[in-house]
This record gives C-alpha cells, structure tokens and sequence, in this order.
C-alpha cells in the first residue's frame, strides 16, 4: 500500500495484506487486512503512530521514503500486540532519535515482548488527556484500556480533528480505497466480524468509548486495521447497535451430526420455530467458519447448540463451538442444547456447563438416544414453545 494524504500533513503509511485468511492464527480473514501506521507531520517534531508487523519492514519503511521521512521525534505506540508494533525494535535501530511515546502498561509490555529494557532511556510515559506538540500539530492522549488490551489507548491530532483509536472501529478488510465505502456489503460485514471476534467481549468498555468519541467529535478516525474513518457515523451507529444489552429476535441453530439423527432434531425445531414467524439462522458447524458464527452470535436473542455424543461427550467442533460462545460473551438471553446418542450419555451437561457461565437462562436440553420418535419431537415443540414465549418479551 503506497503512503497516502489523509489531510495535510497526515499520512496513511502502513501495510496492506491481500492474502492474509487467518489473523492471530484463529480468526478467519477471507478479505485480508491491513496494518495502519499514520505518519504526523508537525512544523517542529513528526511523530508515528503505531508500525506493524516485521515481516512487512520493507514496504514499510519504502512508505516512509516516499513522504521524504528520514528522521522520527517521536513513535506513539497505542498498544503493544506485535500487529501493532512488531517493527518497533527495528525503527529503533533506523531512526536513533526516535523516542517512543505510550502508557505505563503499554510500556511493561512493549518490554516483555520486545525486550527493549536496555532501551528504556527512550520512552516517555503519558497519561489520560496529556499532550505532546509538534509545533503546529498536538497529540492528545486518551487512555481507553479493554478495547481490548489493558493498555490501549487513543491519540487525537486536536487542530485536525484525527482521531487514532487503535483497535477499537476497525476491520480486518483489505481496501481497495483509504477512505470506508458504507455501501460495500463486503466491507460492513467484515466490519461485523471483526467487532464480534475482537470487542463484542468488552461490550461495556465498547460503550464508554463510543460516548468519549462522541466527546471527541472527530472529523475523521483511523483505526489499526482497515480504511480510514471520514464518515464515522456509520459504524459507530452499527457498533451502538451491536454493543447494546438489547437483543433481537433471532435464534442461531449451531449443529454437528455424524449419522443423521442431531440434524434430523434441528431441522424439526427450525422448522417449528420457522413456522411460528421466529427468524433462524442455521449453521451446520462442519462447514462455516468461526467468523460467520460469531457475527451471527452478536444479535440473536437465543442461540441452541445441537451435538451428538463421541463416546461420552459431545462432538469436539460442538465444543469448540461453546468455547467460542463462552469467550466472545454475546448478550443473548436464552440458550439451549439439544442432541443425541447411542450408550454414552453427557454429552448435553457437558455442553450446558461450559455455556453456564454468560448468565443467559439455559433453557429445557433435549437429548435422546438413536433417532428422533415422536416423544423427541413433541420434547422439540416445547422448546419452540419455551423460545416463542420468551421472545415475545423481548
């Protein structure tokens, strides 16, 4: 991605990566995605914010040639994640002067995972609302720590009213464009992804820190990862949105079947709940990928998890289904487990007791063994019973 004007004196110098379809190694990327840099031109002192990953070094530091940057005042570092300051040890190296500006936790950590101590002479500690001049440009500080590390923070450029927020309104989405396009279906999609596999977690902190960047009123806003922010409202209506304690009224059917009987169960109870006028969304865990399931997660009022039994537990992609509910935390009110099984029988309250945990009521499981009679579908009715009621609360 070549070095880019986002106002004068701002720039977009970072990295974008096509081909990337796993990020961290766990959360699927089918439309790439981009390590933002911003370069910060004052008449006095520059400043960078953020780096990257070191194995894009070249094209990183081609970006900065190309905007004419040979020397560095300052590197800002918002947070410590290697995506974000993998190239730090490296611009240490090329820019002698540099010194780098963070927080105190984000300091502890760009040590430990940098081993930078014998370079500690080169940081400078701020804190919540402090400042830095650049002459005619000043950074302003905001620590906003659980979007989604204890020492993330935002840094505003005050005379342009550019706000840098980290992680926090990105997207893993490799743009064809600096600026967001909010008709892309693509782009807003990924947009949902991405806040359900990294904030959806930290709804609470989420909320605070859309109230500070209403405080903040920026004109434009660049995050890590994705395009630049000209038009914000967007996403911070959808992040609002998604963030709120207030689900829909939608059940997600999640499900694994090894012979038949688990599917023949789902397709009964969506067919139920179908027929009452309840939206569903179904998704046979085998072939969709943990992206989709999370932002399918972020909405829906009620989410059922449907497995048969592997010896005496459930399905290990069921499982690995719940760990995934358990850990991105969705505000969903209701949960349920269904499934079937030959001898063994925990398959169910294995389930149930992973998913205890998010204080949703779980509803009345239904688990039988061998293939679904007619008391199975009658225990099937009510459970549409149990969801029909609860939603008509909503």
């Amino acid at each position: 991605m070549a070095a880019r004007e986002i106002v004068e004196n701002i720039y977009a110098v970072g990295t974008i990566n096509w081909d990337l379809r796993y990020f961290d190694a766990i959360m699927p990327t089918p439309r790439g995605s981009s390590y933002n840099a911003y370069l910060v031109k004052g008449s006095e002192k520059t400043a960078l914010v953020d780096t990257g990953e070191p194995h894009e070094e070249a094209e990183f530091i081609t970006n900065l040639m190309r905007v004419d940057q040979h020397s560095l005042d300052y590197i800002v570092c918002l947070h410590a994640e290697q995506d974000h300051s993998g190239m730090l040890p490296l611009l240490l190296e090329v820019y002698p002067m540099a010194k780098v500006v963070t927080n105190e936790v984000c300091k502890g950590l760009l040590m430990a995972m940098h081993h930078l101590e014998e370079l500690e002479e080169r940081f400078i500690v701020i804190g919540d609302r402090e400042t830095l001049s650049l002459g005619d440009k000043t950074l302003k500080f905001y620590l906003t720590p659980w979007v989604h590390w204890p020492d993330t923070m935002f840094a505003e450029v005050v005379e342009d009213k550019v706000l840098f927020t980290s992680d926090f309104l990105g997207t893993h989405y490799a743009s064809p464009t600096l600026f967001q396009d909010n008709d892309l279906p693509d782009y807003l999609e990924s947009a949902k992804r991405y806040y359900a596999a990294i904030m959806m977690p930290f709804r609470a902190s989420v909320r605070e820190y859309l109230t500070l960047v209403d405080e903040i009123a920026p004109k434009i806003i660049g995050p890590s990862h994705g395009p630049v922010l000209k038009l914000p409202a967007k996403i911070m209506d959808l992040y609002r949105e998604w963030a709120s304690d207030t689900p829909k009224n939608i059940v997600v059917v999640a499900y694994v079947s090894m012979h038949g009987s688990t599917e023949m169960m789902v397709n009964f109870l969506v067919d139920d709940l179908v027929q009452r006028g309840i939206p569903v969304q179904q998704y046979n865990l085998l072939e969709t990928d943990s992206g989709v399931l999370g932002s399918s997660i972020v909405d829906a009022a009620t989410i059922i998890l449907a497995t048969p039994t592997v010896l005496f537990g459930p399905h290990p992609v069921a499982v690995n289904a719940a760990y995934l509910v358990r850990a991105l935390r969705p505000k969903a009110k209701y949960l349920g487990v269904i499934g079937s099984y030959g001898w063994g029988t925990n398959a169910v309250n294995y389930l149930a007791e992973m998913l205890s945990p998010l204080g949703a009521e779980v509803l009345e499981p239904v688990y039988i063994k061998g293939l679904p009679d007619e008391p199975a579908i009658a225990d099937l009715h009510k459970l549409a019973d149990s969801i029909e009621e609860r939603h008509k609360t909503l």
